[in-house]
């Protein structure tokens, strides 16, 4: 008898033991959500650089992956079946052409920051007859975004138009597949001009010179750049939070640090 009771504390014991063992193992690490953003390529240092590593910071359990282009071609890429989450576009007849054809949550399509396009040239080989907007006729190679593709060349062929030089600025000008590949070829002089964002130009302050903004007039709507959750994001919850974040007054202090302003 006595044998058997020791037996039984034997084995009493030895669950106790079993159990405080198990309940001191770490709970096993949330698995990464991954979050894919399509963004304007004029976004990709703020992005990059700020808002991206400040996030994942607060959200260790959410990875971001960007890409970023030309808004018209990131539009197409998503028609072709990018899985995005977020989308952010540097004019809103891309956000209204996905969400028109139904590729957008509209409940979450909203304007989120403001722009202004400029005219600038090589710091170093300033060419002195270039003085505004209306002056780009004397640009011998000028560059402007491509406007099937690149908001910022249509906005650039809109304001050109609306100042009668688009044909004899057209003709020679370069035409670039996003507004950072304008931005370089006048920063590394091989073109005498171009019109871009003034954020792209903020980027390159030592390198390239603005010498106006688009004139008063010039353009029927200012440059607003709209955000929006896809309507098949991968991840939908989390892609909410990551918009509702961009548009809280912490991210929108560093977008104005990068030159941007709130959307009004």
């Amino acid at each position: 008898m006595k044998k058997a009771f020791c037996l039984v504390c034997s084995l009493m014991l030895v669950f106790l033991l079993a159990g405080c063992g198990g309940s001191n193992k770490a709970a096993a690490p949330k698995e990464a959500k991954t979050l894919r953003l399509a963004a304007a390529a004029s976004m990709e240092k703020v992005f990059t650089q700020r808002l991206l590593p400040l996030y994942q910071q607060k959200h260790p359990d959410v990875k971001i992956e960007g890409v970023y282009d030309a808004s018209g071609k990131l539009q197409a890429q998503i028609e072709s079946g990018l899985a995005a989450d977020v989308f952010i576009s540097a004019a809103n007849k891309q956000m209204k052409a996905l969400s028109d054809k139904g590729y957008m949550d509209k409940e979450t399509v909203k304007p989120l920051l403001e722009n202004k396009l400029v005219l600038i040239v090589p710091k170093q080989s300033a060419n002195a007859e270039i003085k505004g907007f209306e002056n780009l006729t004397a640009a011998k190679h000028p560059a402007i975004g491509d406007p099937a593709s690149v908001p910022a060349g249509q906005y650039s062929k809109e304001a050109l138009t609306k100042l009668g030089i688009w044909e004899q600025v057209s003709a020679k000008a370069s035409l670039g597949t996003n507004v950072t590949q304008v931005l370089n070829w006048v920063a590394e002089g091989s073109a005498d001009a171009g019109l871009v964002y003034a954020t792209d130009a903020a980027l390159l302050k030592d390198k390239v010179q603005v010498v106006a903004e688009a004139p008063q007039g010039a353009l029927q709507k200012p440059v607003i750049y709209p955000i929006g959750v896809l309507q098949k994001a991968p991840q939908a919850t989390a892609a909410k939070e990551f918009a509702a974040f961009l548009q809280s007054d912490e991210a929108m202090k560093i977008f104005e640090e990068y030159g941007f302003a709130r959307a009004k």
